[in-house]
């Protein structure tokens, strides 16, 4: 993973000098070499080449070099006879020896020394509300001294006086397996503040409990790297967190081992990201942020297979992260071909094809996000579902990610959660609801996840079991019959009751989908009182057509229980027979239509 990491760093040139940051600058106390008069300039948002301590700031006595805090380049006004603060004593005696190289240092050298240049300095901080934690630096005859070569070419012999006087190459690096003197502490990485990391950085490397040393070694050096290869392994971290999506509480972080065109990156096609967690999932808009994953539909080169031939022998590699207690939590780390990735995909998204509830067509792609939705326990009115994501799903979505990627079988907890999810919010339909033109169906993203889940257990276990986009009358399953004579059942109440307040999903699906015999039967003799009841004896007479058509198929054995799979087929009968019911609906409101306009 280091490696993969680094060589994205080489190859993208993210890589910063040894010893430096990027930072940026809140103010600039501008001087003069010619008078003491002091200004004060306001800095941007551009991050400059910076001097940074990083690991080697051992103890309290040490801070950054030209570019601090307020409180340490100028301190507040210390008592009589008190001492400078240790950061800011060390402050001044580097501005010293750097103003040896740079003559224009000099300037603030004095300006620091001299209490009346220091008093008004701190009072144009003041008038500028330059707050003590603000970082600032010095500018002098209009020459801002971070940009100084000539400091940065000092900065870069400077600091070697901090290391260790014996320090020698004793150990190989984990990432370029060059002698090297290891990093006793690594510095932090940025990004991961939105999924539980710290806003100052998370530590990728780090061994401060015992249990996690061998061989006697101290914090990092358990797992040896140089200062320049951790330096390229951060950069790109940083560079592939900033627009990482967010995926169930976890950073979703992708590369290749080579630049690759957006167009022929499979991953945009799982299109993660929300912008505004309040609205209906299927219509979320793309964060714009997300540059990764700007497409909203399958770009067509994955669904037929015709990528470019050069990019067979592309890796790719994943990283889903989050931040513990100030440390780098990596939830999973994968690598595969390109060429299998974008055959999985296209096996993924072939397993989700299926009718929507109108029967009209197929549904439509949406986000990734909003499908692991539809494993969360259904709750009536909730306005921020995203925020339980990496709660509840914190656990299955590594797992989930991995099935996608690799064509393997989704865990059983899949179907529990999604089966669980049909059920109460079937369940939980509200008056209006009920008075809708048709009987509830089951939630199509949440049937997806079945069908997909019942397609690759099925394959593991050796089985062509023929799970086809709409009902399929031959598919040998007693359970997903069941399901199919329930949706029947639930349409002719409907079209024989139309303002029935508890219809037959309300009051016997729960019991249905996992005692079919025991509901069935009840649910025939009210179908035949239904019927009855209908004025519509032609449709009366379609409708009896279906039950034999999907009795037939059923055979003359109904289970006494259904274990998961067979619960999971129920669920996916009932819903396809319930879209096939609204089609052929619609089509007789055409054909009515049609006719009537003719007349």
């Amino acid at each position: 993973m280091l490696k993969a990491l680094y060589d994205y760093g080489l190859r993208r040139q993210l890589t910063l000098p040894p010893g430096f940051i990027e930072k940026t600058v809140k103010a600039y106390i501008s001087l003069s070499e010619d008078n003491d008069h002091v200004s004060i300039y306001l800095g941007d948002d551009e991050h400059l080449l910076c001097p940074d301590m990083g690991s080697l700031a051992q103890g309290r006595d040490k801070c950054n070099v030209l570019v601090e805090k307020r409180s340490i380049v100028i301190p507040d006004t210390p008592a009589d006879g008190a001492k400078p603060a240790a950061k800011s004593a060390f402050f001044l005696e580097t501005l010293r020896d750097a103003s040896e190289e740079e003559p224009l240092l000099k300037a603030c050298v004095r300006a620091l020394e001299t209490p009346e240049i220091t008093e008004a300095i701190r009072a144009e901080l003041d008038r500028m509300k330059i707050k003590p934690g603000d970082r600032i630096s010095f500018r002098v005859n209009g020459n801002s001294m971070v940009e100084s070569e000539q400091i940065r070419r000092w900065w870069r012999e400077y600091r070697k006086r901090f290391a260790k006087r014996d320090a020698s190459p004793t150990e190989l690096c984990l990432i370029t397996g060059e002698p090297t003197v290891p990093m006793m502490t690594t510095t932090s990485i940025q990004g991961l503040h939105a999924v539980g990391g710290h806003p100052k950085g998370d530590a990728l490397i780090c061994f401060d409990k015992s249990a996690f040393c061998s061989y006697n070694q101290k914090q990092a050096v358990n797992a040896p790297v140089s200062e320049e290869a951790f330096g390229v392994v951060k950069s790109a971290l940083d560079d592939l967190l900033k627009d990482a999506p967010i995926l169930a509480g976890m950073k979703f972080v992708h590369w290749f081992d080579r630049e690759i065109a957006q167009e022929e990156d499979p991953f945009c096609t799982l299109d993660f990201g929300f912008d505004r967690p309040e609205q209906a999932p299927e219509t979320v808009p793309v964060n714009p942020a997300t540059k990764r994953n700007m497409a909203d539909q399958v770009p067509e080169s994955v669904y037929s297979g015709q990528a470019a031939p050069d990019l067979d022998g592309t890796s790719y590699y994943i990283l889903l992260l989050s931040g513990v207690n100030s440390r780098v939590m990596i939830r999973r780390f994968e690598r595969g071909s390109y060429a299998d990735l974008r055959q999985n995909l296209r096996q993924w998204y072939a397993n989700l094809a299926l009718t929507n509830q109108s029967g009209t067509g197929n549904i439509k792609p949406v986000k990734l996000t909003a499908r692991l939705l539809r494993l969360l326990k259904f709750q009536k009115g909730d306005t921020r579902p995203l925020d339980r994501l990496s709660k509840e799903l914190a656990g299955l979505t590594p797992a989930v990610i991995q099935a996608v990627l690799s064509n393997g079988t989704l865990p059983d907890a899949v179907a529990a959660k999604a089966l669980a999810y049909i059920r109460s919010e079937l369940l939980s339909s509200d008056d209006s609801d009920k008075q809708s033109a048709q009987s509830p169906l089951p939630n199509s993203l949440a049937c997806q996840w079945l069908k997909v889940w019942l397609l690759r257990k099925n394959r593991m276990n050796h089985q062509e079991v023929p799970i086809l986009e709409e009902y399929n009358f031959n598919l040998p399953s007693t359970a997903y019959h069941c399901g199919g004579l329930m949706a029947v059942y639930a349409a002719i109440q409907k079209a024989a009751m139309p303002d029935v307040n508890t219809g037959i999903v309300e009051r016997y699906y729960a019991s249905a989908i996992q005692m079919p015999a025991l509901v069935i039967g009840q649910l025939s003799s009210r179908s035949n009182h239904h019927l009855e009841k209908m004025e519509n004896k032609w449709l009366a007479d379609q409708y009896q057509e279906k039950l034999r058509q999907v009795s037939v198929a059923l055979g003359t054995s109904i289970p006494a229980t259904l274990n998961l799979e067979q619960q999971s087929y129920f669920a996916l009968g009932y819903y396809q027979m319930g879209a096939k019911l609204s089609q052929e609906k619609k089509e007789r409101s055409a054909a009515g239509e049609k006719a009537a306009a003719e007349e």
